[in-house]
């Protein structure tokens, strides 16, 4: 993390994907300085790249150039992967070992080519640590946009313990069952340094728990404080709510009615299908990687909230609605980080109707606004963010090769280069958790 060195990075070669939309190009020269490309295009006459003492060299020819990915919907302190002999219940117990734990992980993340997460969601205030500590740079990781614990009331996903229970506090839940303690809550997380607040309707989307004036409430405080809002919201009722109300974007949506998304393509805000981790499980349930009686119980659901996302993707293109890429990384064992956060690209052009390019461009320039960073990162262009990946085959010919890190040569990030290859310690670290 020195920021001894070399002062400017130039990257030469190779074929570029910029992330605006245009066909992949003849890359020149990609020049770097501080955190911020300087220029995209010819090699600027003032750039001797023989003065290796300034000037730091990648040569990427027979390579793909393109924007760090953003994963819009990673968790990072849920308590996954789980670590053999740490916590009790369903999760991690103790926030000083979920804070180091988290940190561990946002390192894989970072290493897969993911230069950006939003964080919706997690336990006590452990992602915001996290987070500033990659900001103040006393570790590597990717930039972090988190939420706090869920805003929920009775009924509502993670409201999972007996009324007396409540939700503890290591919970990613917050109970709160009136509009008055949600606007306390999102005073309180906004006191603590979260950059959106992140609300949750029912599970599967089947009844409406939160009603449109507590979201209205929370969206107004919210917005009062400058932070944006999102909701988890499967179901009809909760969607149209969440729109009406003014959220600056819905998490699934994939029983949302065509009057529900008329009324999300009225109000303008994006939608994150988060298909990733739906797929995943249909795919253990296929295999009977899970037991008999979660495939039983879930499997057939599971498929049918898939196959409604893919639905839900041709919809909101038809409408206009913008679809953000998430994947729900870290919710579970078998969604672990560093591995699955460039399957929603391929979810996308396999059953979306988005070509390869289509999708690079929603998990990186249209993506940067779940970082709050619109327009400021997801594009290789002057005075953007230098978070950069380059790639030993096009993932324009196979989208799926963003989903083998044997297939990524760099991240920079920042401006910096990653080394990426500490792998047998990585290794090392998920062996651990299995």
């Amino acid at each position: 993390m020195s920021n001894n060195g070399p002062k400017t990075t130039v990257i030469r070669n190779g074929t570029l994907i910029d992330a605006s939309g245009n066909p992949a190009r003849r890359n020149d020269a990609i020049i770097i300085e501080g955190n911020r490309i300087r220029s995209v295009g010819p090699l600027p006459p003032d750039i001797i790249i023989d003065d290796r003492r300034n000037v730091a060299v990648i040569d990427a020819a027979g390579q793909w150039i393109m924007p760090g990915l953003i994963d819009a919907h990673c968790h990072m302190s849920y308590g996954y992967p789980m670590i053999k002999g740490e916590g009790k219940g369903k999760g991690t117990t103790r926030p000083e070992f979920s804070t180091l734990k988290s940190a561990r992980s946002a390192q894989k993340v970072l290493r897969s080519g993911v230069t950006s997460i939003s964080v919706p969601g997690g336990t006590w205030f452990t992602d915001v640590g996290v987070r500033d500590a990659i900001r103040l740079g006393l570790m590597e990781g990717p930039r972090m946009f988190v939420a706090g614990r869920m805003i929920v009331t009775y009924g509502c996903i993670e409201d999972d313990e007996p009324s007396w229970e409540g939700t503890p506090d290591h919970s990613i839940g917050k109970l709160c069952n009136t509009a008055d303690e949600m606007v306390t809550e999102v005073r309180r997380q906004g006191k603590h340094g979260v950059n959106f607040i992140k609300m949750a309707d029912s599970r599967s989307g089947e009844s409406q728990m939160l009603a449109k004036e507590e979201i209205a409430a929370v969206v107004g405080e919210a917005h009062r404080r400058n932070l944006k809002v999102a909701i988890h919201s499967r179901g009809a009722g909760s969607t149209r709510a969440a729109a009406e109300a003014g959220v600056d974007w819905i998490v699934h949506a994939d029983l949302a009615t065509d009057r529900d998304l008329d009324a999300v393509a009225k109000a303008g805000m994006p939608i994150l299908p988060t298909a990733t981790f739906l797929a995943v499980v249909c795919d253990l349930g296929r295999q009977q990687k899970v037991g008999a009686e979660q495939v039983q119980l879930d499997f057939n659901r599971m498929q049918r909230h898939f196959d409604l996302l893919g639905e839900l993707m041709h919809k909101a293109r038809k409408l206009g609605i913008r679809l953000l890429v998430g994947t729900d990384t870290g919710n579970n064992s078998f969604t672990r980080h560093g591995e699955l956060h460039a399957k929603e690209l391929e979810i996308f052009v396999k059953h979306g109707g988005y070509t390869p390019m289509e999708a690079i461009v929603a998990a990186t320039r249209d993506n940067a606004m779940a970082v709050g960073l619109d327009g400021q990162v997801g594009q290789i262009a002057a005075g953007q963010f230098a978070d950069i990946t380059v790639w030993t085959k096009d993932p324009i010919a196979d989208i799926t090769i963003l989903q083998d890190t044997k297939n990524l040569a760099w991240v920079i990030k920042d401006g910096r280069i990653v080394d990426i290859y500490p792998r047998e310690e990585m290794l090392t670290f998920q062996q651990a958790a299995e």
